[in-house]
């Protein structure tokens, strides 16, 4: 009977150190595990939000004027002033061809975010260049202007009706001097007679 004590003492000391262990492993899976919700919201994170938010909105504002004229833009503040927020998102809708929600919230966004009208400046023709070697055309062109009893005329196969077209425009536009540098390089006359040429196209 003795025989048997020692092997049931042993067998139940394993027993206690594997319940133990196993408890322990369970409780420290249980703290590492995260709650289903996470963590709480701060103040911060929701004042940060509501930034982002805005920036949105005002983005969206600024989208939604760029896609209007400036009558549909007058039209679509002035309904927005008389707090007929219907026919605004309406308007918009028939003005932009978005849909109706993509409307109401383009509306929203106007009314929360001002926006003044954005007038689209036309693009530049580019200008002769004066810079590299002008191209030689088969032909020669002929450039004339006059003032009163004064006629300059200038032939040049460097010249054609969209480079002389542009040094006129320079000329008439207060810029006589890039003007009488265009030309010099694209003909044969000395950057004088140029200047002499352009004093004609000025008026």
């Amino acid at each position: 009977m003795e025989s048997l004590i020692v092997p049931i003492l042993i067998l139940a000391i394993v027993a206690a150190g594997v319940a133990l262990a196993a408890r322990a492993i369970s409780r420290r899976s249980g703290a590492a595990r995260p709650t289903a919700t996470g963590p709480a919201a701060g103040p911060g994170d929701d004042a940060g939000r509501k930034a982002a938010a805005a920036q949105d909105q005002r983005e969206l504002a600024r989208q939604a004027s760029a896609r209007l004229s400036a009558e549909q833009h007058r039209r679509i503040y002035a309904l927005i002033a008389q707090g007929q927020a219907v026919s605004a998102i309406k308007a918009y809708n028939q003005s932009t061809g978005q849909g109706l929600r993509a409307a109401r919230d383009a509306v929203v966004a106007l009314a929360a975010h001002p926006q003044p009208h954005q007038v689209e400046q036309p693009a530049q023709e580019p200008m002769p260049d004066v810079e590299g070697q002008p191209e030689r055309f088969a032909y020669r062109y002929r450039a004339i202007a006059s003032k009163g009893e004064i006629t300059r005329e200038v032939s040049s196969n460097m010249l054609n009706d969209e480079i002389y077209g542009r040094i006129r425009d320079m000329a008439r536009n207060g810029n006589p001097e890039a003007a009488a540098t265009a030309l010099a390089r694209h003909s044969d006359i000395s950057p004088a007679e140029a200047r002499e040429f352009i004093a004609l196209l000025e008026d």
